[in-house]
């Protein structure tokens, strides 16, 4: 039996949109006939759940699972409406009998057998909490912005993901114009990242008002944008060849 693959989504600093891909990904997945698990990283900042359009829907989080208090079948809340879509919350903090790495890894052991995909929303930065969402997974999404400091911070990230044979870069929120303002090219960003570009998202306002409504994006209507971005970087995570999109 195939094992699902673990991809950490994490990124240098805050503000990068990265949970607001971890959830457009993971439906775009879904949509493909995927089984995924979106896991939520964020231990005492979790929000993963108001991108799905689940908050409040999960009883049971992942520290649950790994303590034995419940399976992980019963933690992981499937979503309303996407078929074949999971949620797996983070504590609001760890608690005292918490295993660290070596109970996280045997979980998403477990996520490997029941799920083609599971996709790890890490808290930004490079403390405990990325440590420890990084630990077991098999492959990394960098996400950044086109700024230098984002872009210099997701060259640090690499620098902590040597375990890692695969990393990829998403650059995300991106705008055309500011990027001929600011003289600079999607070669460029990834040229400071030092790493391969796995997708590019433009700036969509129509990533918050999902959030609003509380419903993924991809219900929405529109196949255009985030949307088509998040579609495209699903299609190439199963391995098809998809060109980039043109951003104007």
């Amino acid at each position: 039996m195939a094992v699902g693959s673990v991809i950490v989504i994490t990124s240098g600093k805050g503000g990068t949109g990265k949970t607001s891909l971890t959830g457009g990904v993971g439906a775009s997945l879904a949509l493909l006939g995927k089984q995924v698990l979106c896991l939520d990283g964020d231990v005492g900042l979790r929000n993963l759940d108001i991108t799905l359009g689940m908050t409040d829907a999960a009883l049971m989080d992942f520290s649950d699972v790994m303590a034995g208090r419940c399976d992980l079948s019963r933690a992981a809340v499937p979503h309303p409406t996407v078929s074949g879509l999971h949620l797996l919350t983070a504590p609001l903090t760890l608690p005292g009998d918490f295993p660290g790495e070596a109970g996280f890894q045997a979980l998403l052991q477990q996520a490997r057998e029941a799920y083609d995909y599971v996709l790890i929303d890490s808290p930004a930065g490079l403390g405990p909490g990325f440590r420890l969402a990084v630990c077991g997974a098999d492959r990394a999404i960098v996400v950044a912005v086109s700024d230098p400091s984002s872009l210099r911070d997701a060259q640090r990230v690499v620098t902590q993901l040597s375990q890692l044979e695969t990393i990829h870069l998403v650059v995300n929120r991106v705008r055309p114009r500011l990027l001929r303002r600011q003289n600079t090219t999607i070669d460029d960003a990834m040229d400071t990242a030092g790493l391969p570009l796995l997708g590019l998202v433009p700036e969509d306002p129509k990533v918050v008002l999902a959030a609003t409504e509380g419903r993924p994006l991809a219900q929405l209507g529109a196949r255009r944008g985030a949307v088509r971005a998040y579609e495209n970087i699903a299609r190439r995570l199963t391995g098809q060849l998809v060109p980039l999109m043109g951003l104007r």
